[in-house]
């Protein structure tokens, strides 16, 4: 199907949504202003059940085919949470809720899917149910995992899943996916490493945590660099260092390291756990002093299924004319990764054009995207469970 004429038309309503969202930012689970609109909309197109609450704040759409049946059951999901950013787009729909903002576009995410429901609950184009699942908490918190805990695939019979995300420098309306791994797991640790502080005229009195934590930095860059094959994918981040004095004559008792390790293969990651603990422990007892490691593993790899990949990208060759079927993958996170492990499905990029790159302060979701974005999500129900 290409871009359906009606998503033109819907075009300033669904933006009207994205506009009102972006002004009412929430976090994590506490999307409460957003989940009771997406409710009240989808009550309004005359969704067969709405469902509340699900995964402590999620919303939970159903909407039966011209036959009603449970044969297939395909689902499609969106993101609703924000993030702690200050935002600086100058846009005359910016948040109002100071230092919380749409950097990621979830937001238009959203109202994509609400435009697709809104169509699919007009038109009833397929033999089977579309389930549409609004998810609090991607960023943090895995919502998606909640969602999942909390019943969905089993209480609304899922068979398949689906989702899309906007990716700034792909051009507007264009897509791309790859099967596998397409996004990162990613993991993260602090480590504490304890020595004896004193005065810094004087080190040869003290065990130097700060020497300790510089040697560790360098050596945690050996996990990628000697212990993966080099078409194995692993990033490694220290991302803060933080002592327990601030004074320049003062050698600190503890410093603290704080950082990610990202995979995009199961294997790699369990090899790079270990092999994290090991050359922490081997380095703190080099050079004297003890390491407390508090290594918490986050979202698993978000992997593609072989045909459901496949189908994806007959659903954006014909929504776009072309599909790009060998993106590189992102090395960020995401918990749509959960429902991928629950059940087969995949996860697509729509292009969001030259704009600023998510998590920034300045970026801003295109809504000219929104027509394809709703196309595709549409069209995978239809595709997935053509009517007879």
């Amino acid at each position: 199907m290409p871009v359906r004429n009606r998503f033109a038309e819907l075009l300033p309503e669904i933006t009207g949504w994205r506009h009102d969202f972006h002004r009412h930012p929430e976090l994590d689970y506490a999307v409460h202003r957003t989940a009771a609109r997406v409710a009240e909309l989808l009550r309004g197109f005359g969704a067969d059940e709405v469902t509340e609450g699900v995964g402590r704040s999620g919303v939970v759409a159903v909407i039966r085919g011209c036959r009603d049946t449970r044969a297939r059951v395909v689902a499609l999901r969106a993101d609703m949470d924000a993030l702690p950013i200050t935002e600086i787009t100058g846009a005359d729909y910016a948040s109002t809720t100071p230092g919380v903002m749409h950097a990621c576009g979830h937001d238009g995410h959203t109202a994509m899917l609400l435009g697709a429901a809104k169509y699919l609950a007009e038109t009833r184009n397929f033999d089977g149910t579309a389930v549409l699942v609004f998810q609090p908490a991607e960023e943090n918190g895995a919502g998606g995992l909640a969602m999942v805990q909390d019943g969905l695939v089993e209480r609304w019979g899922i068979q398949e899943f689906y989702a899309l995300h906007n990716l700034p420098g792909l051009p507007v309306g264009q897509f791309a996916i790859r099967e596998g791994g397409i996004m990162a797991a990613a993991d993260q640790f602090d480590v504490v490493l304890t020595g004896r502080g004193g005065h810094a005229a004087r080190p040869q009195d003290c065990v130097d945590p700060v020497l300790a934590a510089a040697q560790l930095v360098t050596a945690l860059q050996s996990l990628v660099a000697r212990n993966l094959d080099p078409l194995q994918a692993g990033v490694v981040s220290v991302c803060s260092v933080e002592t327990s004095s601030h004074a320049y004559n003062i050698i600190p008792q503890e410093v603290r390291l704080r950082g990610t390790v990202r995979s995009l293969d199961a294997g790699v990651r369990d090899l790079l756990e270990q092999r994290f603990h090991r050359v922490v422990a081997s380095t703190a007892e080099a050079l004297g002093v003890s390491a407390a490691i508090d290594y918490r593993r986050g979202y698993p790899v978000t992997v593609n299924h072989r045909d459901a990949t496949a189908h994806a990208a007959e659903v954006a060759r014909a929504v776009a004319g072309s599909v790009d079927t060998a993106a590189p993958p992102l090395m960020a996170g995401e918990d749509f990764s959960y429902m991928l492990e629950s059940r087969p499905g995949a996860y697509i990029f729509l292009g969001n054009g030259d704009s600023a790159m998510l998590h920034h302060p300045a970026y801003d979701f295109d809504d000219s995207a929104i027509p394809a974005g709703a196309s595709w999500l549409a069209g995978m129900v239809e595709a997935r469970m053509p009517a007879g």
